[in-house]
């Protein structure tokens, strides 16, 4: 098993990523604290683990709340006697989700999104990490960023900000807590994202992703990574097994661009070969006037 006996602590493992991490890491052998803002979600997540064989307990929390992180700790440490992993999870997105402008954006959204996002996974780090050093055997902080944070999204100016920030604190985390043997990663996902994400908090957890949620077809997707099925949850949270894994255990500092679909590997510059592309890159009347021109 590749986290026999580690005790991780995981926010936001209420619905999406989080709690699919949570049923993945106990699967393989971790004690999971599982914690939510929502009532009770997290306390089911932590049942299904224990339905499943696993050994979870849940606390409500928030990550905007320096007491609540720390508390989140304590529980682990009361618990399980230590904590090994904390995965910064924790997500909120736009206001209107995409659809308001910039400019109407109120400072009360724009500091709620950066304190979730972005001091979320400070609180959440800082609080893990102190208990780390005086366990004196290292551990891991994971958190999760989002592809915005290398490009920036539509409609999501605050969001992406805060993802950013997000890496920066990856790469200043593993530079400050490296010489206790903490390393500190993220994971950037672009596609196999809840889509409970886009819902209100009280909605029912679907354990879907958005490609999920529509009939599948692979020709039809922006992205040159053509596979039969679409891209779930479980591909992100097998990227933050990895990382949350011995198997990484030389890796801090980094952020990977998750299930991506190849979408990072090309550049928004219309090139020749996007004249035979079946992704249908260029309007109709563009390809016709660009083979005429040559």
């Amino acid at each position: 098993m590749r986290l026999h006996d580690k005790v991780v602590a995981i926010t936001g493992s209420g619905s999406g990523l989080g709690r699919e991490c949570a049923l993945l890491f106990a699967s393989e052998g971790a004690k999971v604290i599982t914690s939510d803002y929502v009532h009770g979600r997290a306390e089911k997540v932590a049942d299904e683990v224990g339905d499943a064989g696993g050994e979870a307990f849940a606390i409500h929390a928030d990550v905007r709340v320096e007491a609540d992180m720390e508390s989140l700790v304590q529980a682990a440490v009361d618990h399980f006697g230590r904590i090994d992993i904390m995965y910064a999870n924790a997500g909120v997105p736009e206001p209107g989700f995409g659809a308001n402008a910039f400019h109407q954006l109120t400072l009360q959204d724009w500091n709620n999104i950066v304190a979730t996002n972005l001091t979320g996974i400070f609180l959440a780090w800082k609080h893990a990490a102190a208990q780390m050093i005086a366990q004196g055997h290292g551990g891991t902080l994971l958190a999760t960023t989002s592809a915005a944070s290398f490009n920036a999204y539509p409609g999501f100016p605050a969001y992406t900000t805060s993802k950013a920030g997000a890496n920066g604190l990856v790469r200043a985390a593993s530079l400050e807590w490296g010489r206790y043997g903490i390393r500190a990663n993220g994971l950037a996902p672009t596609h196999g994202m809840s889509i409970n994400f886009a819902l209100p908090a009280e909605a029912e957890v679907l354990g879907l992703s958005y490609e999920q949620m529509a009939p599948w077809d692979p020709d039809k997707r922006a992205m040159p990574l053509r596979l039969d099925t679409p891209p779930t949850l479980r591909d992100n949270a097998y990227v933050a097994l990895f990382l949350a894994s011995e198997e990484s255990r030389y890796m801090s500092g980094q952020t990977l661009a998750s299930v991506d679909g190849g979408s990072f590997a090309r550049t928004s510059i219309i090139m020749p070969g996007d004249l035979g592309s079946d992704v249908g890159v260029l309007p109709a009347e563009l390809r016709e006037a660009i083979q005429d021109a040559g």
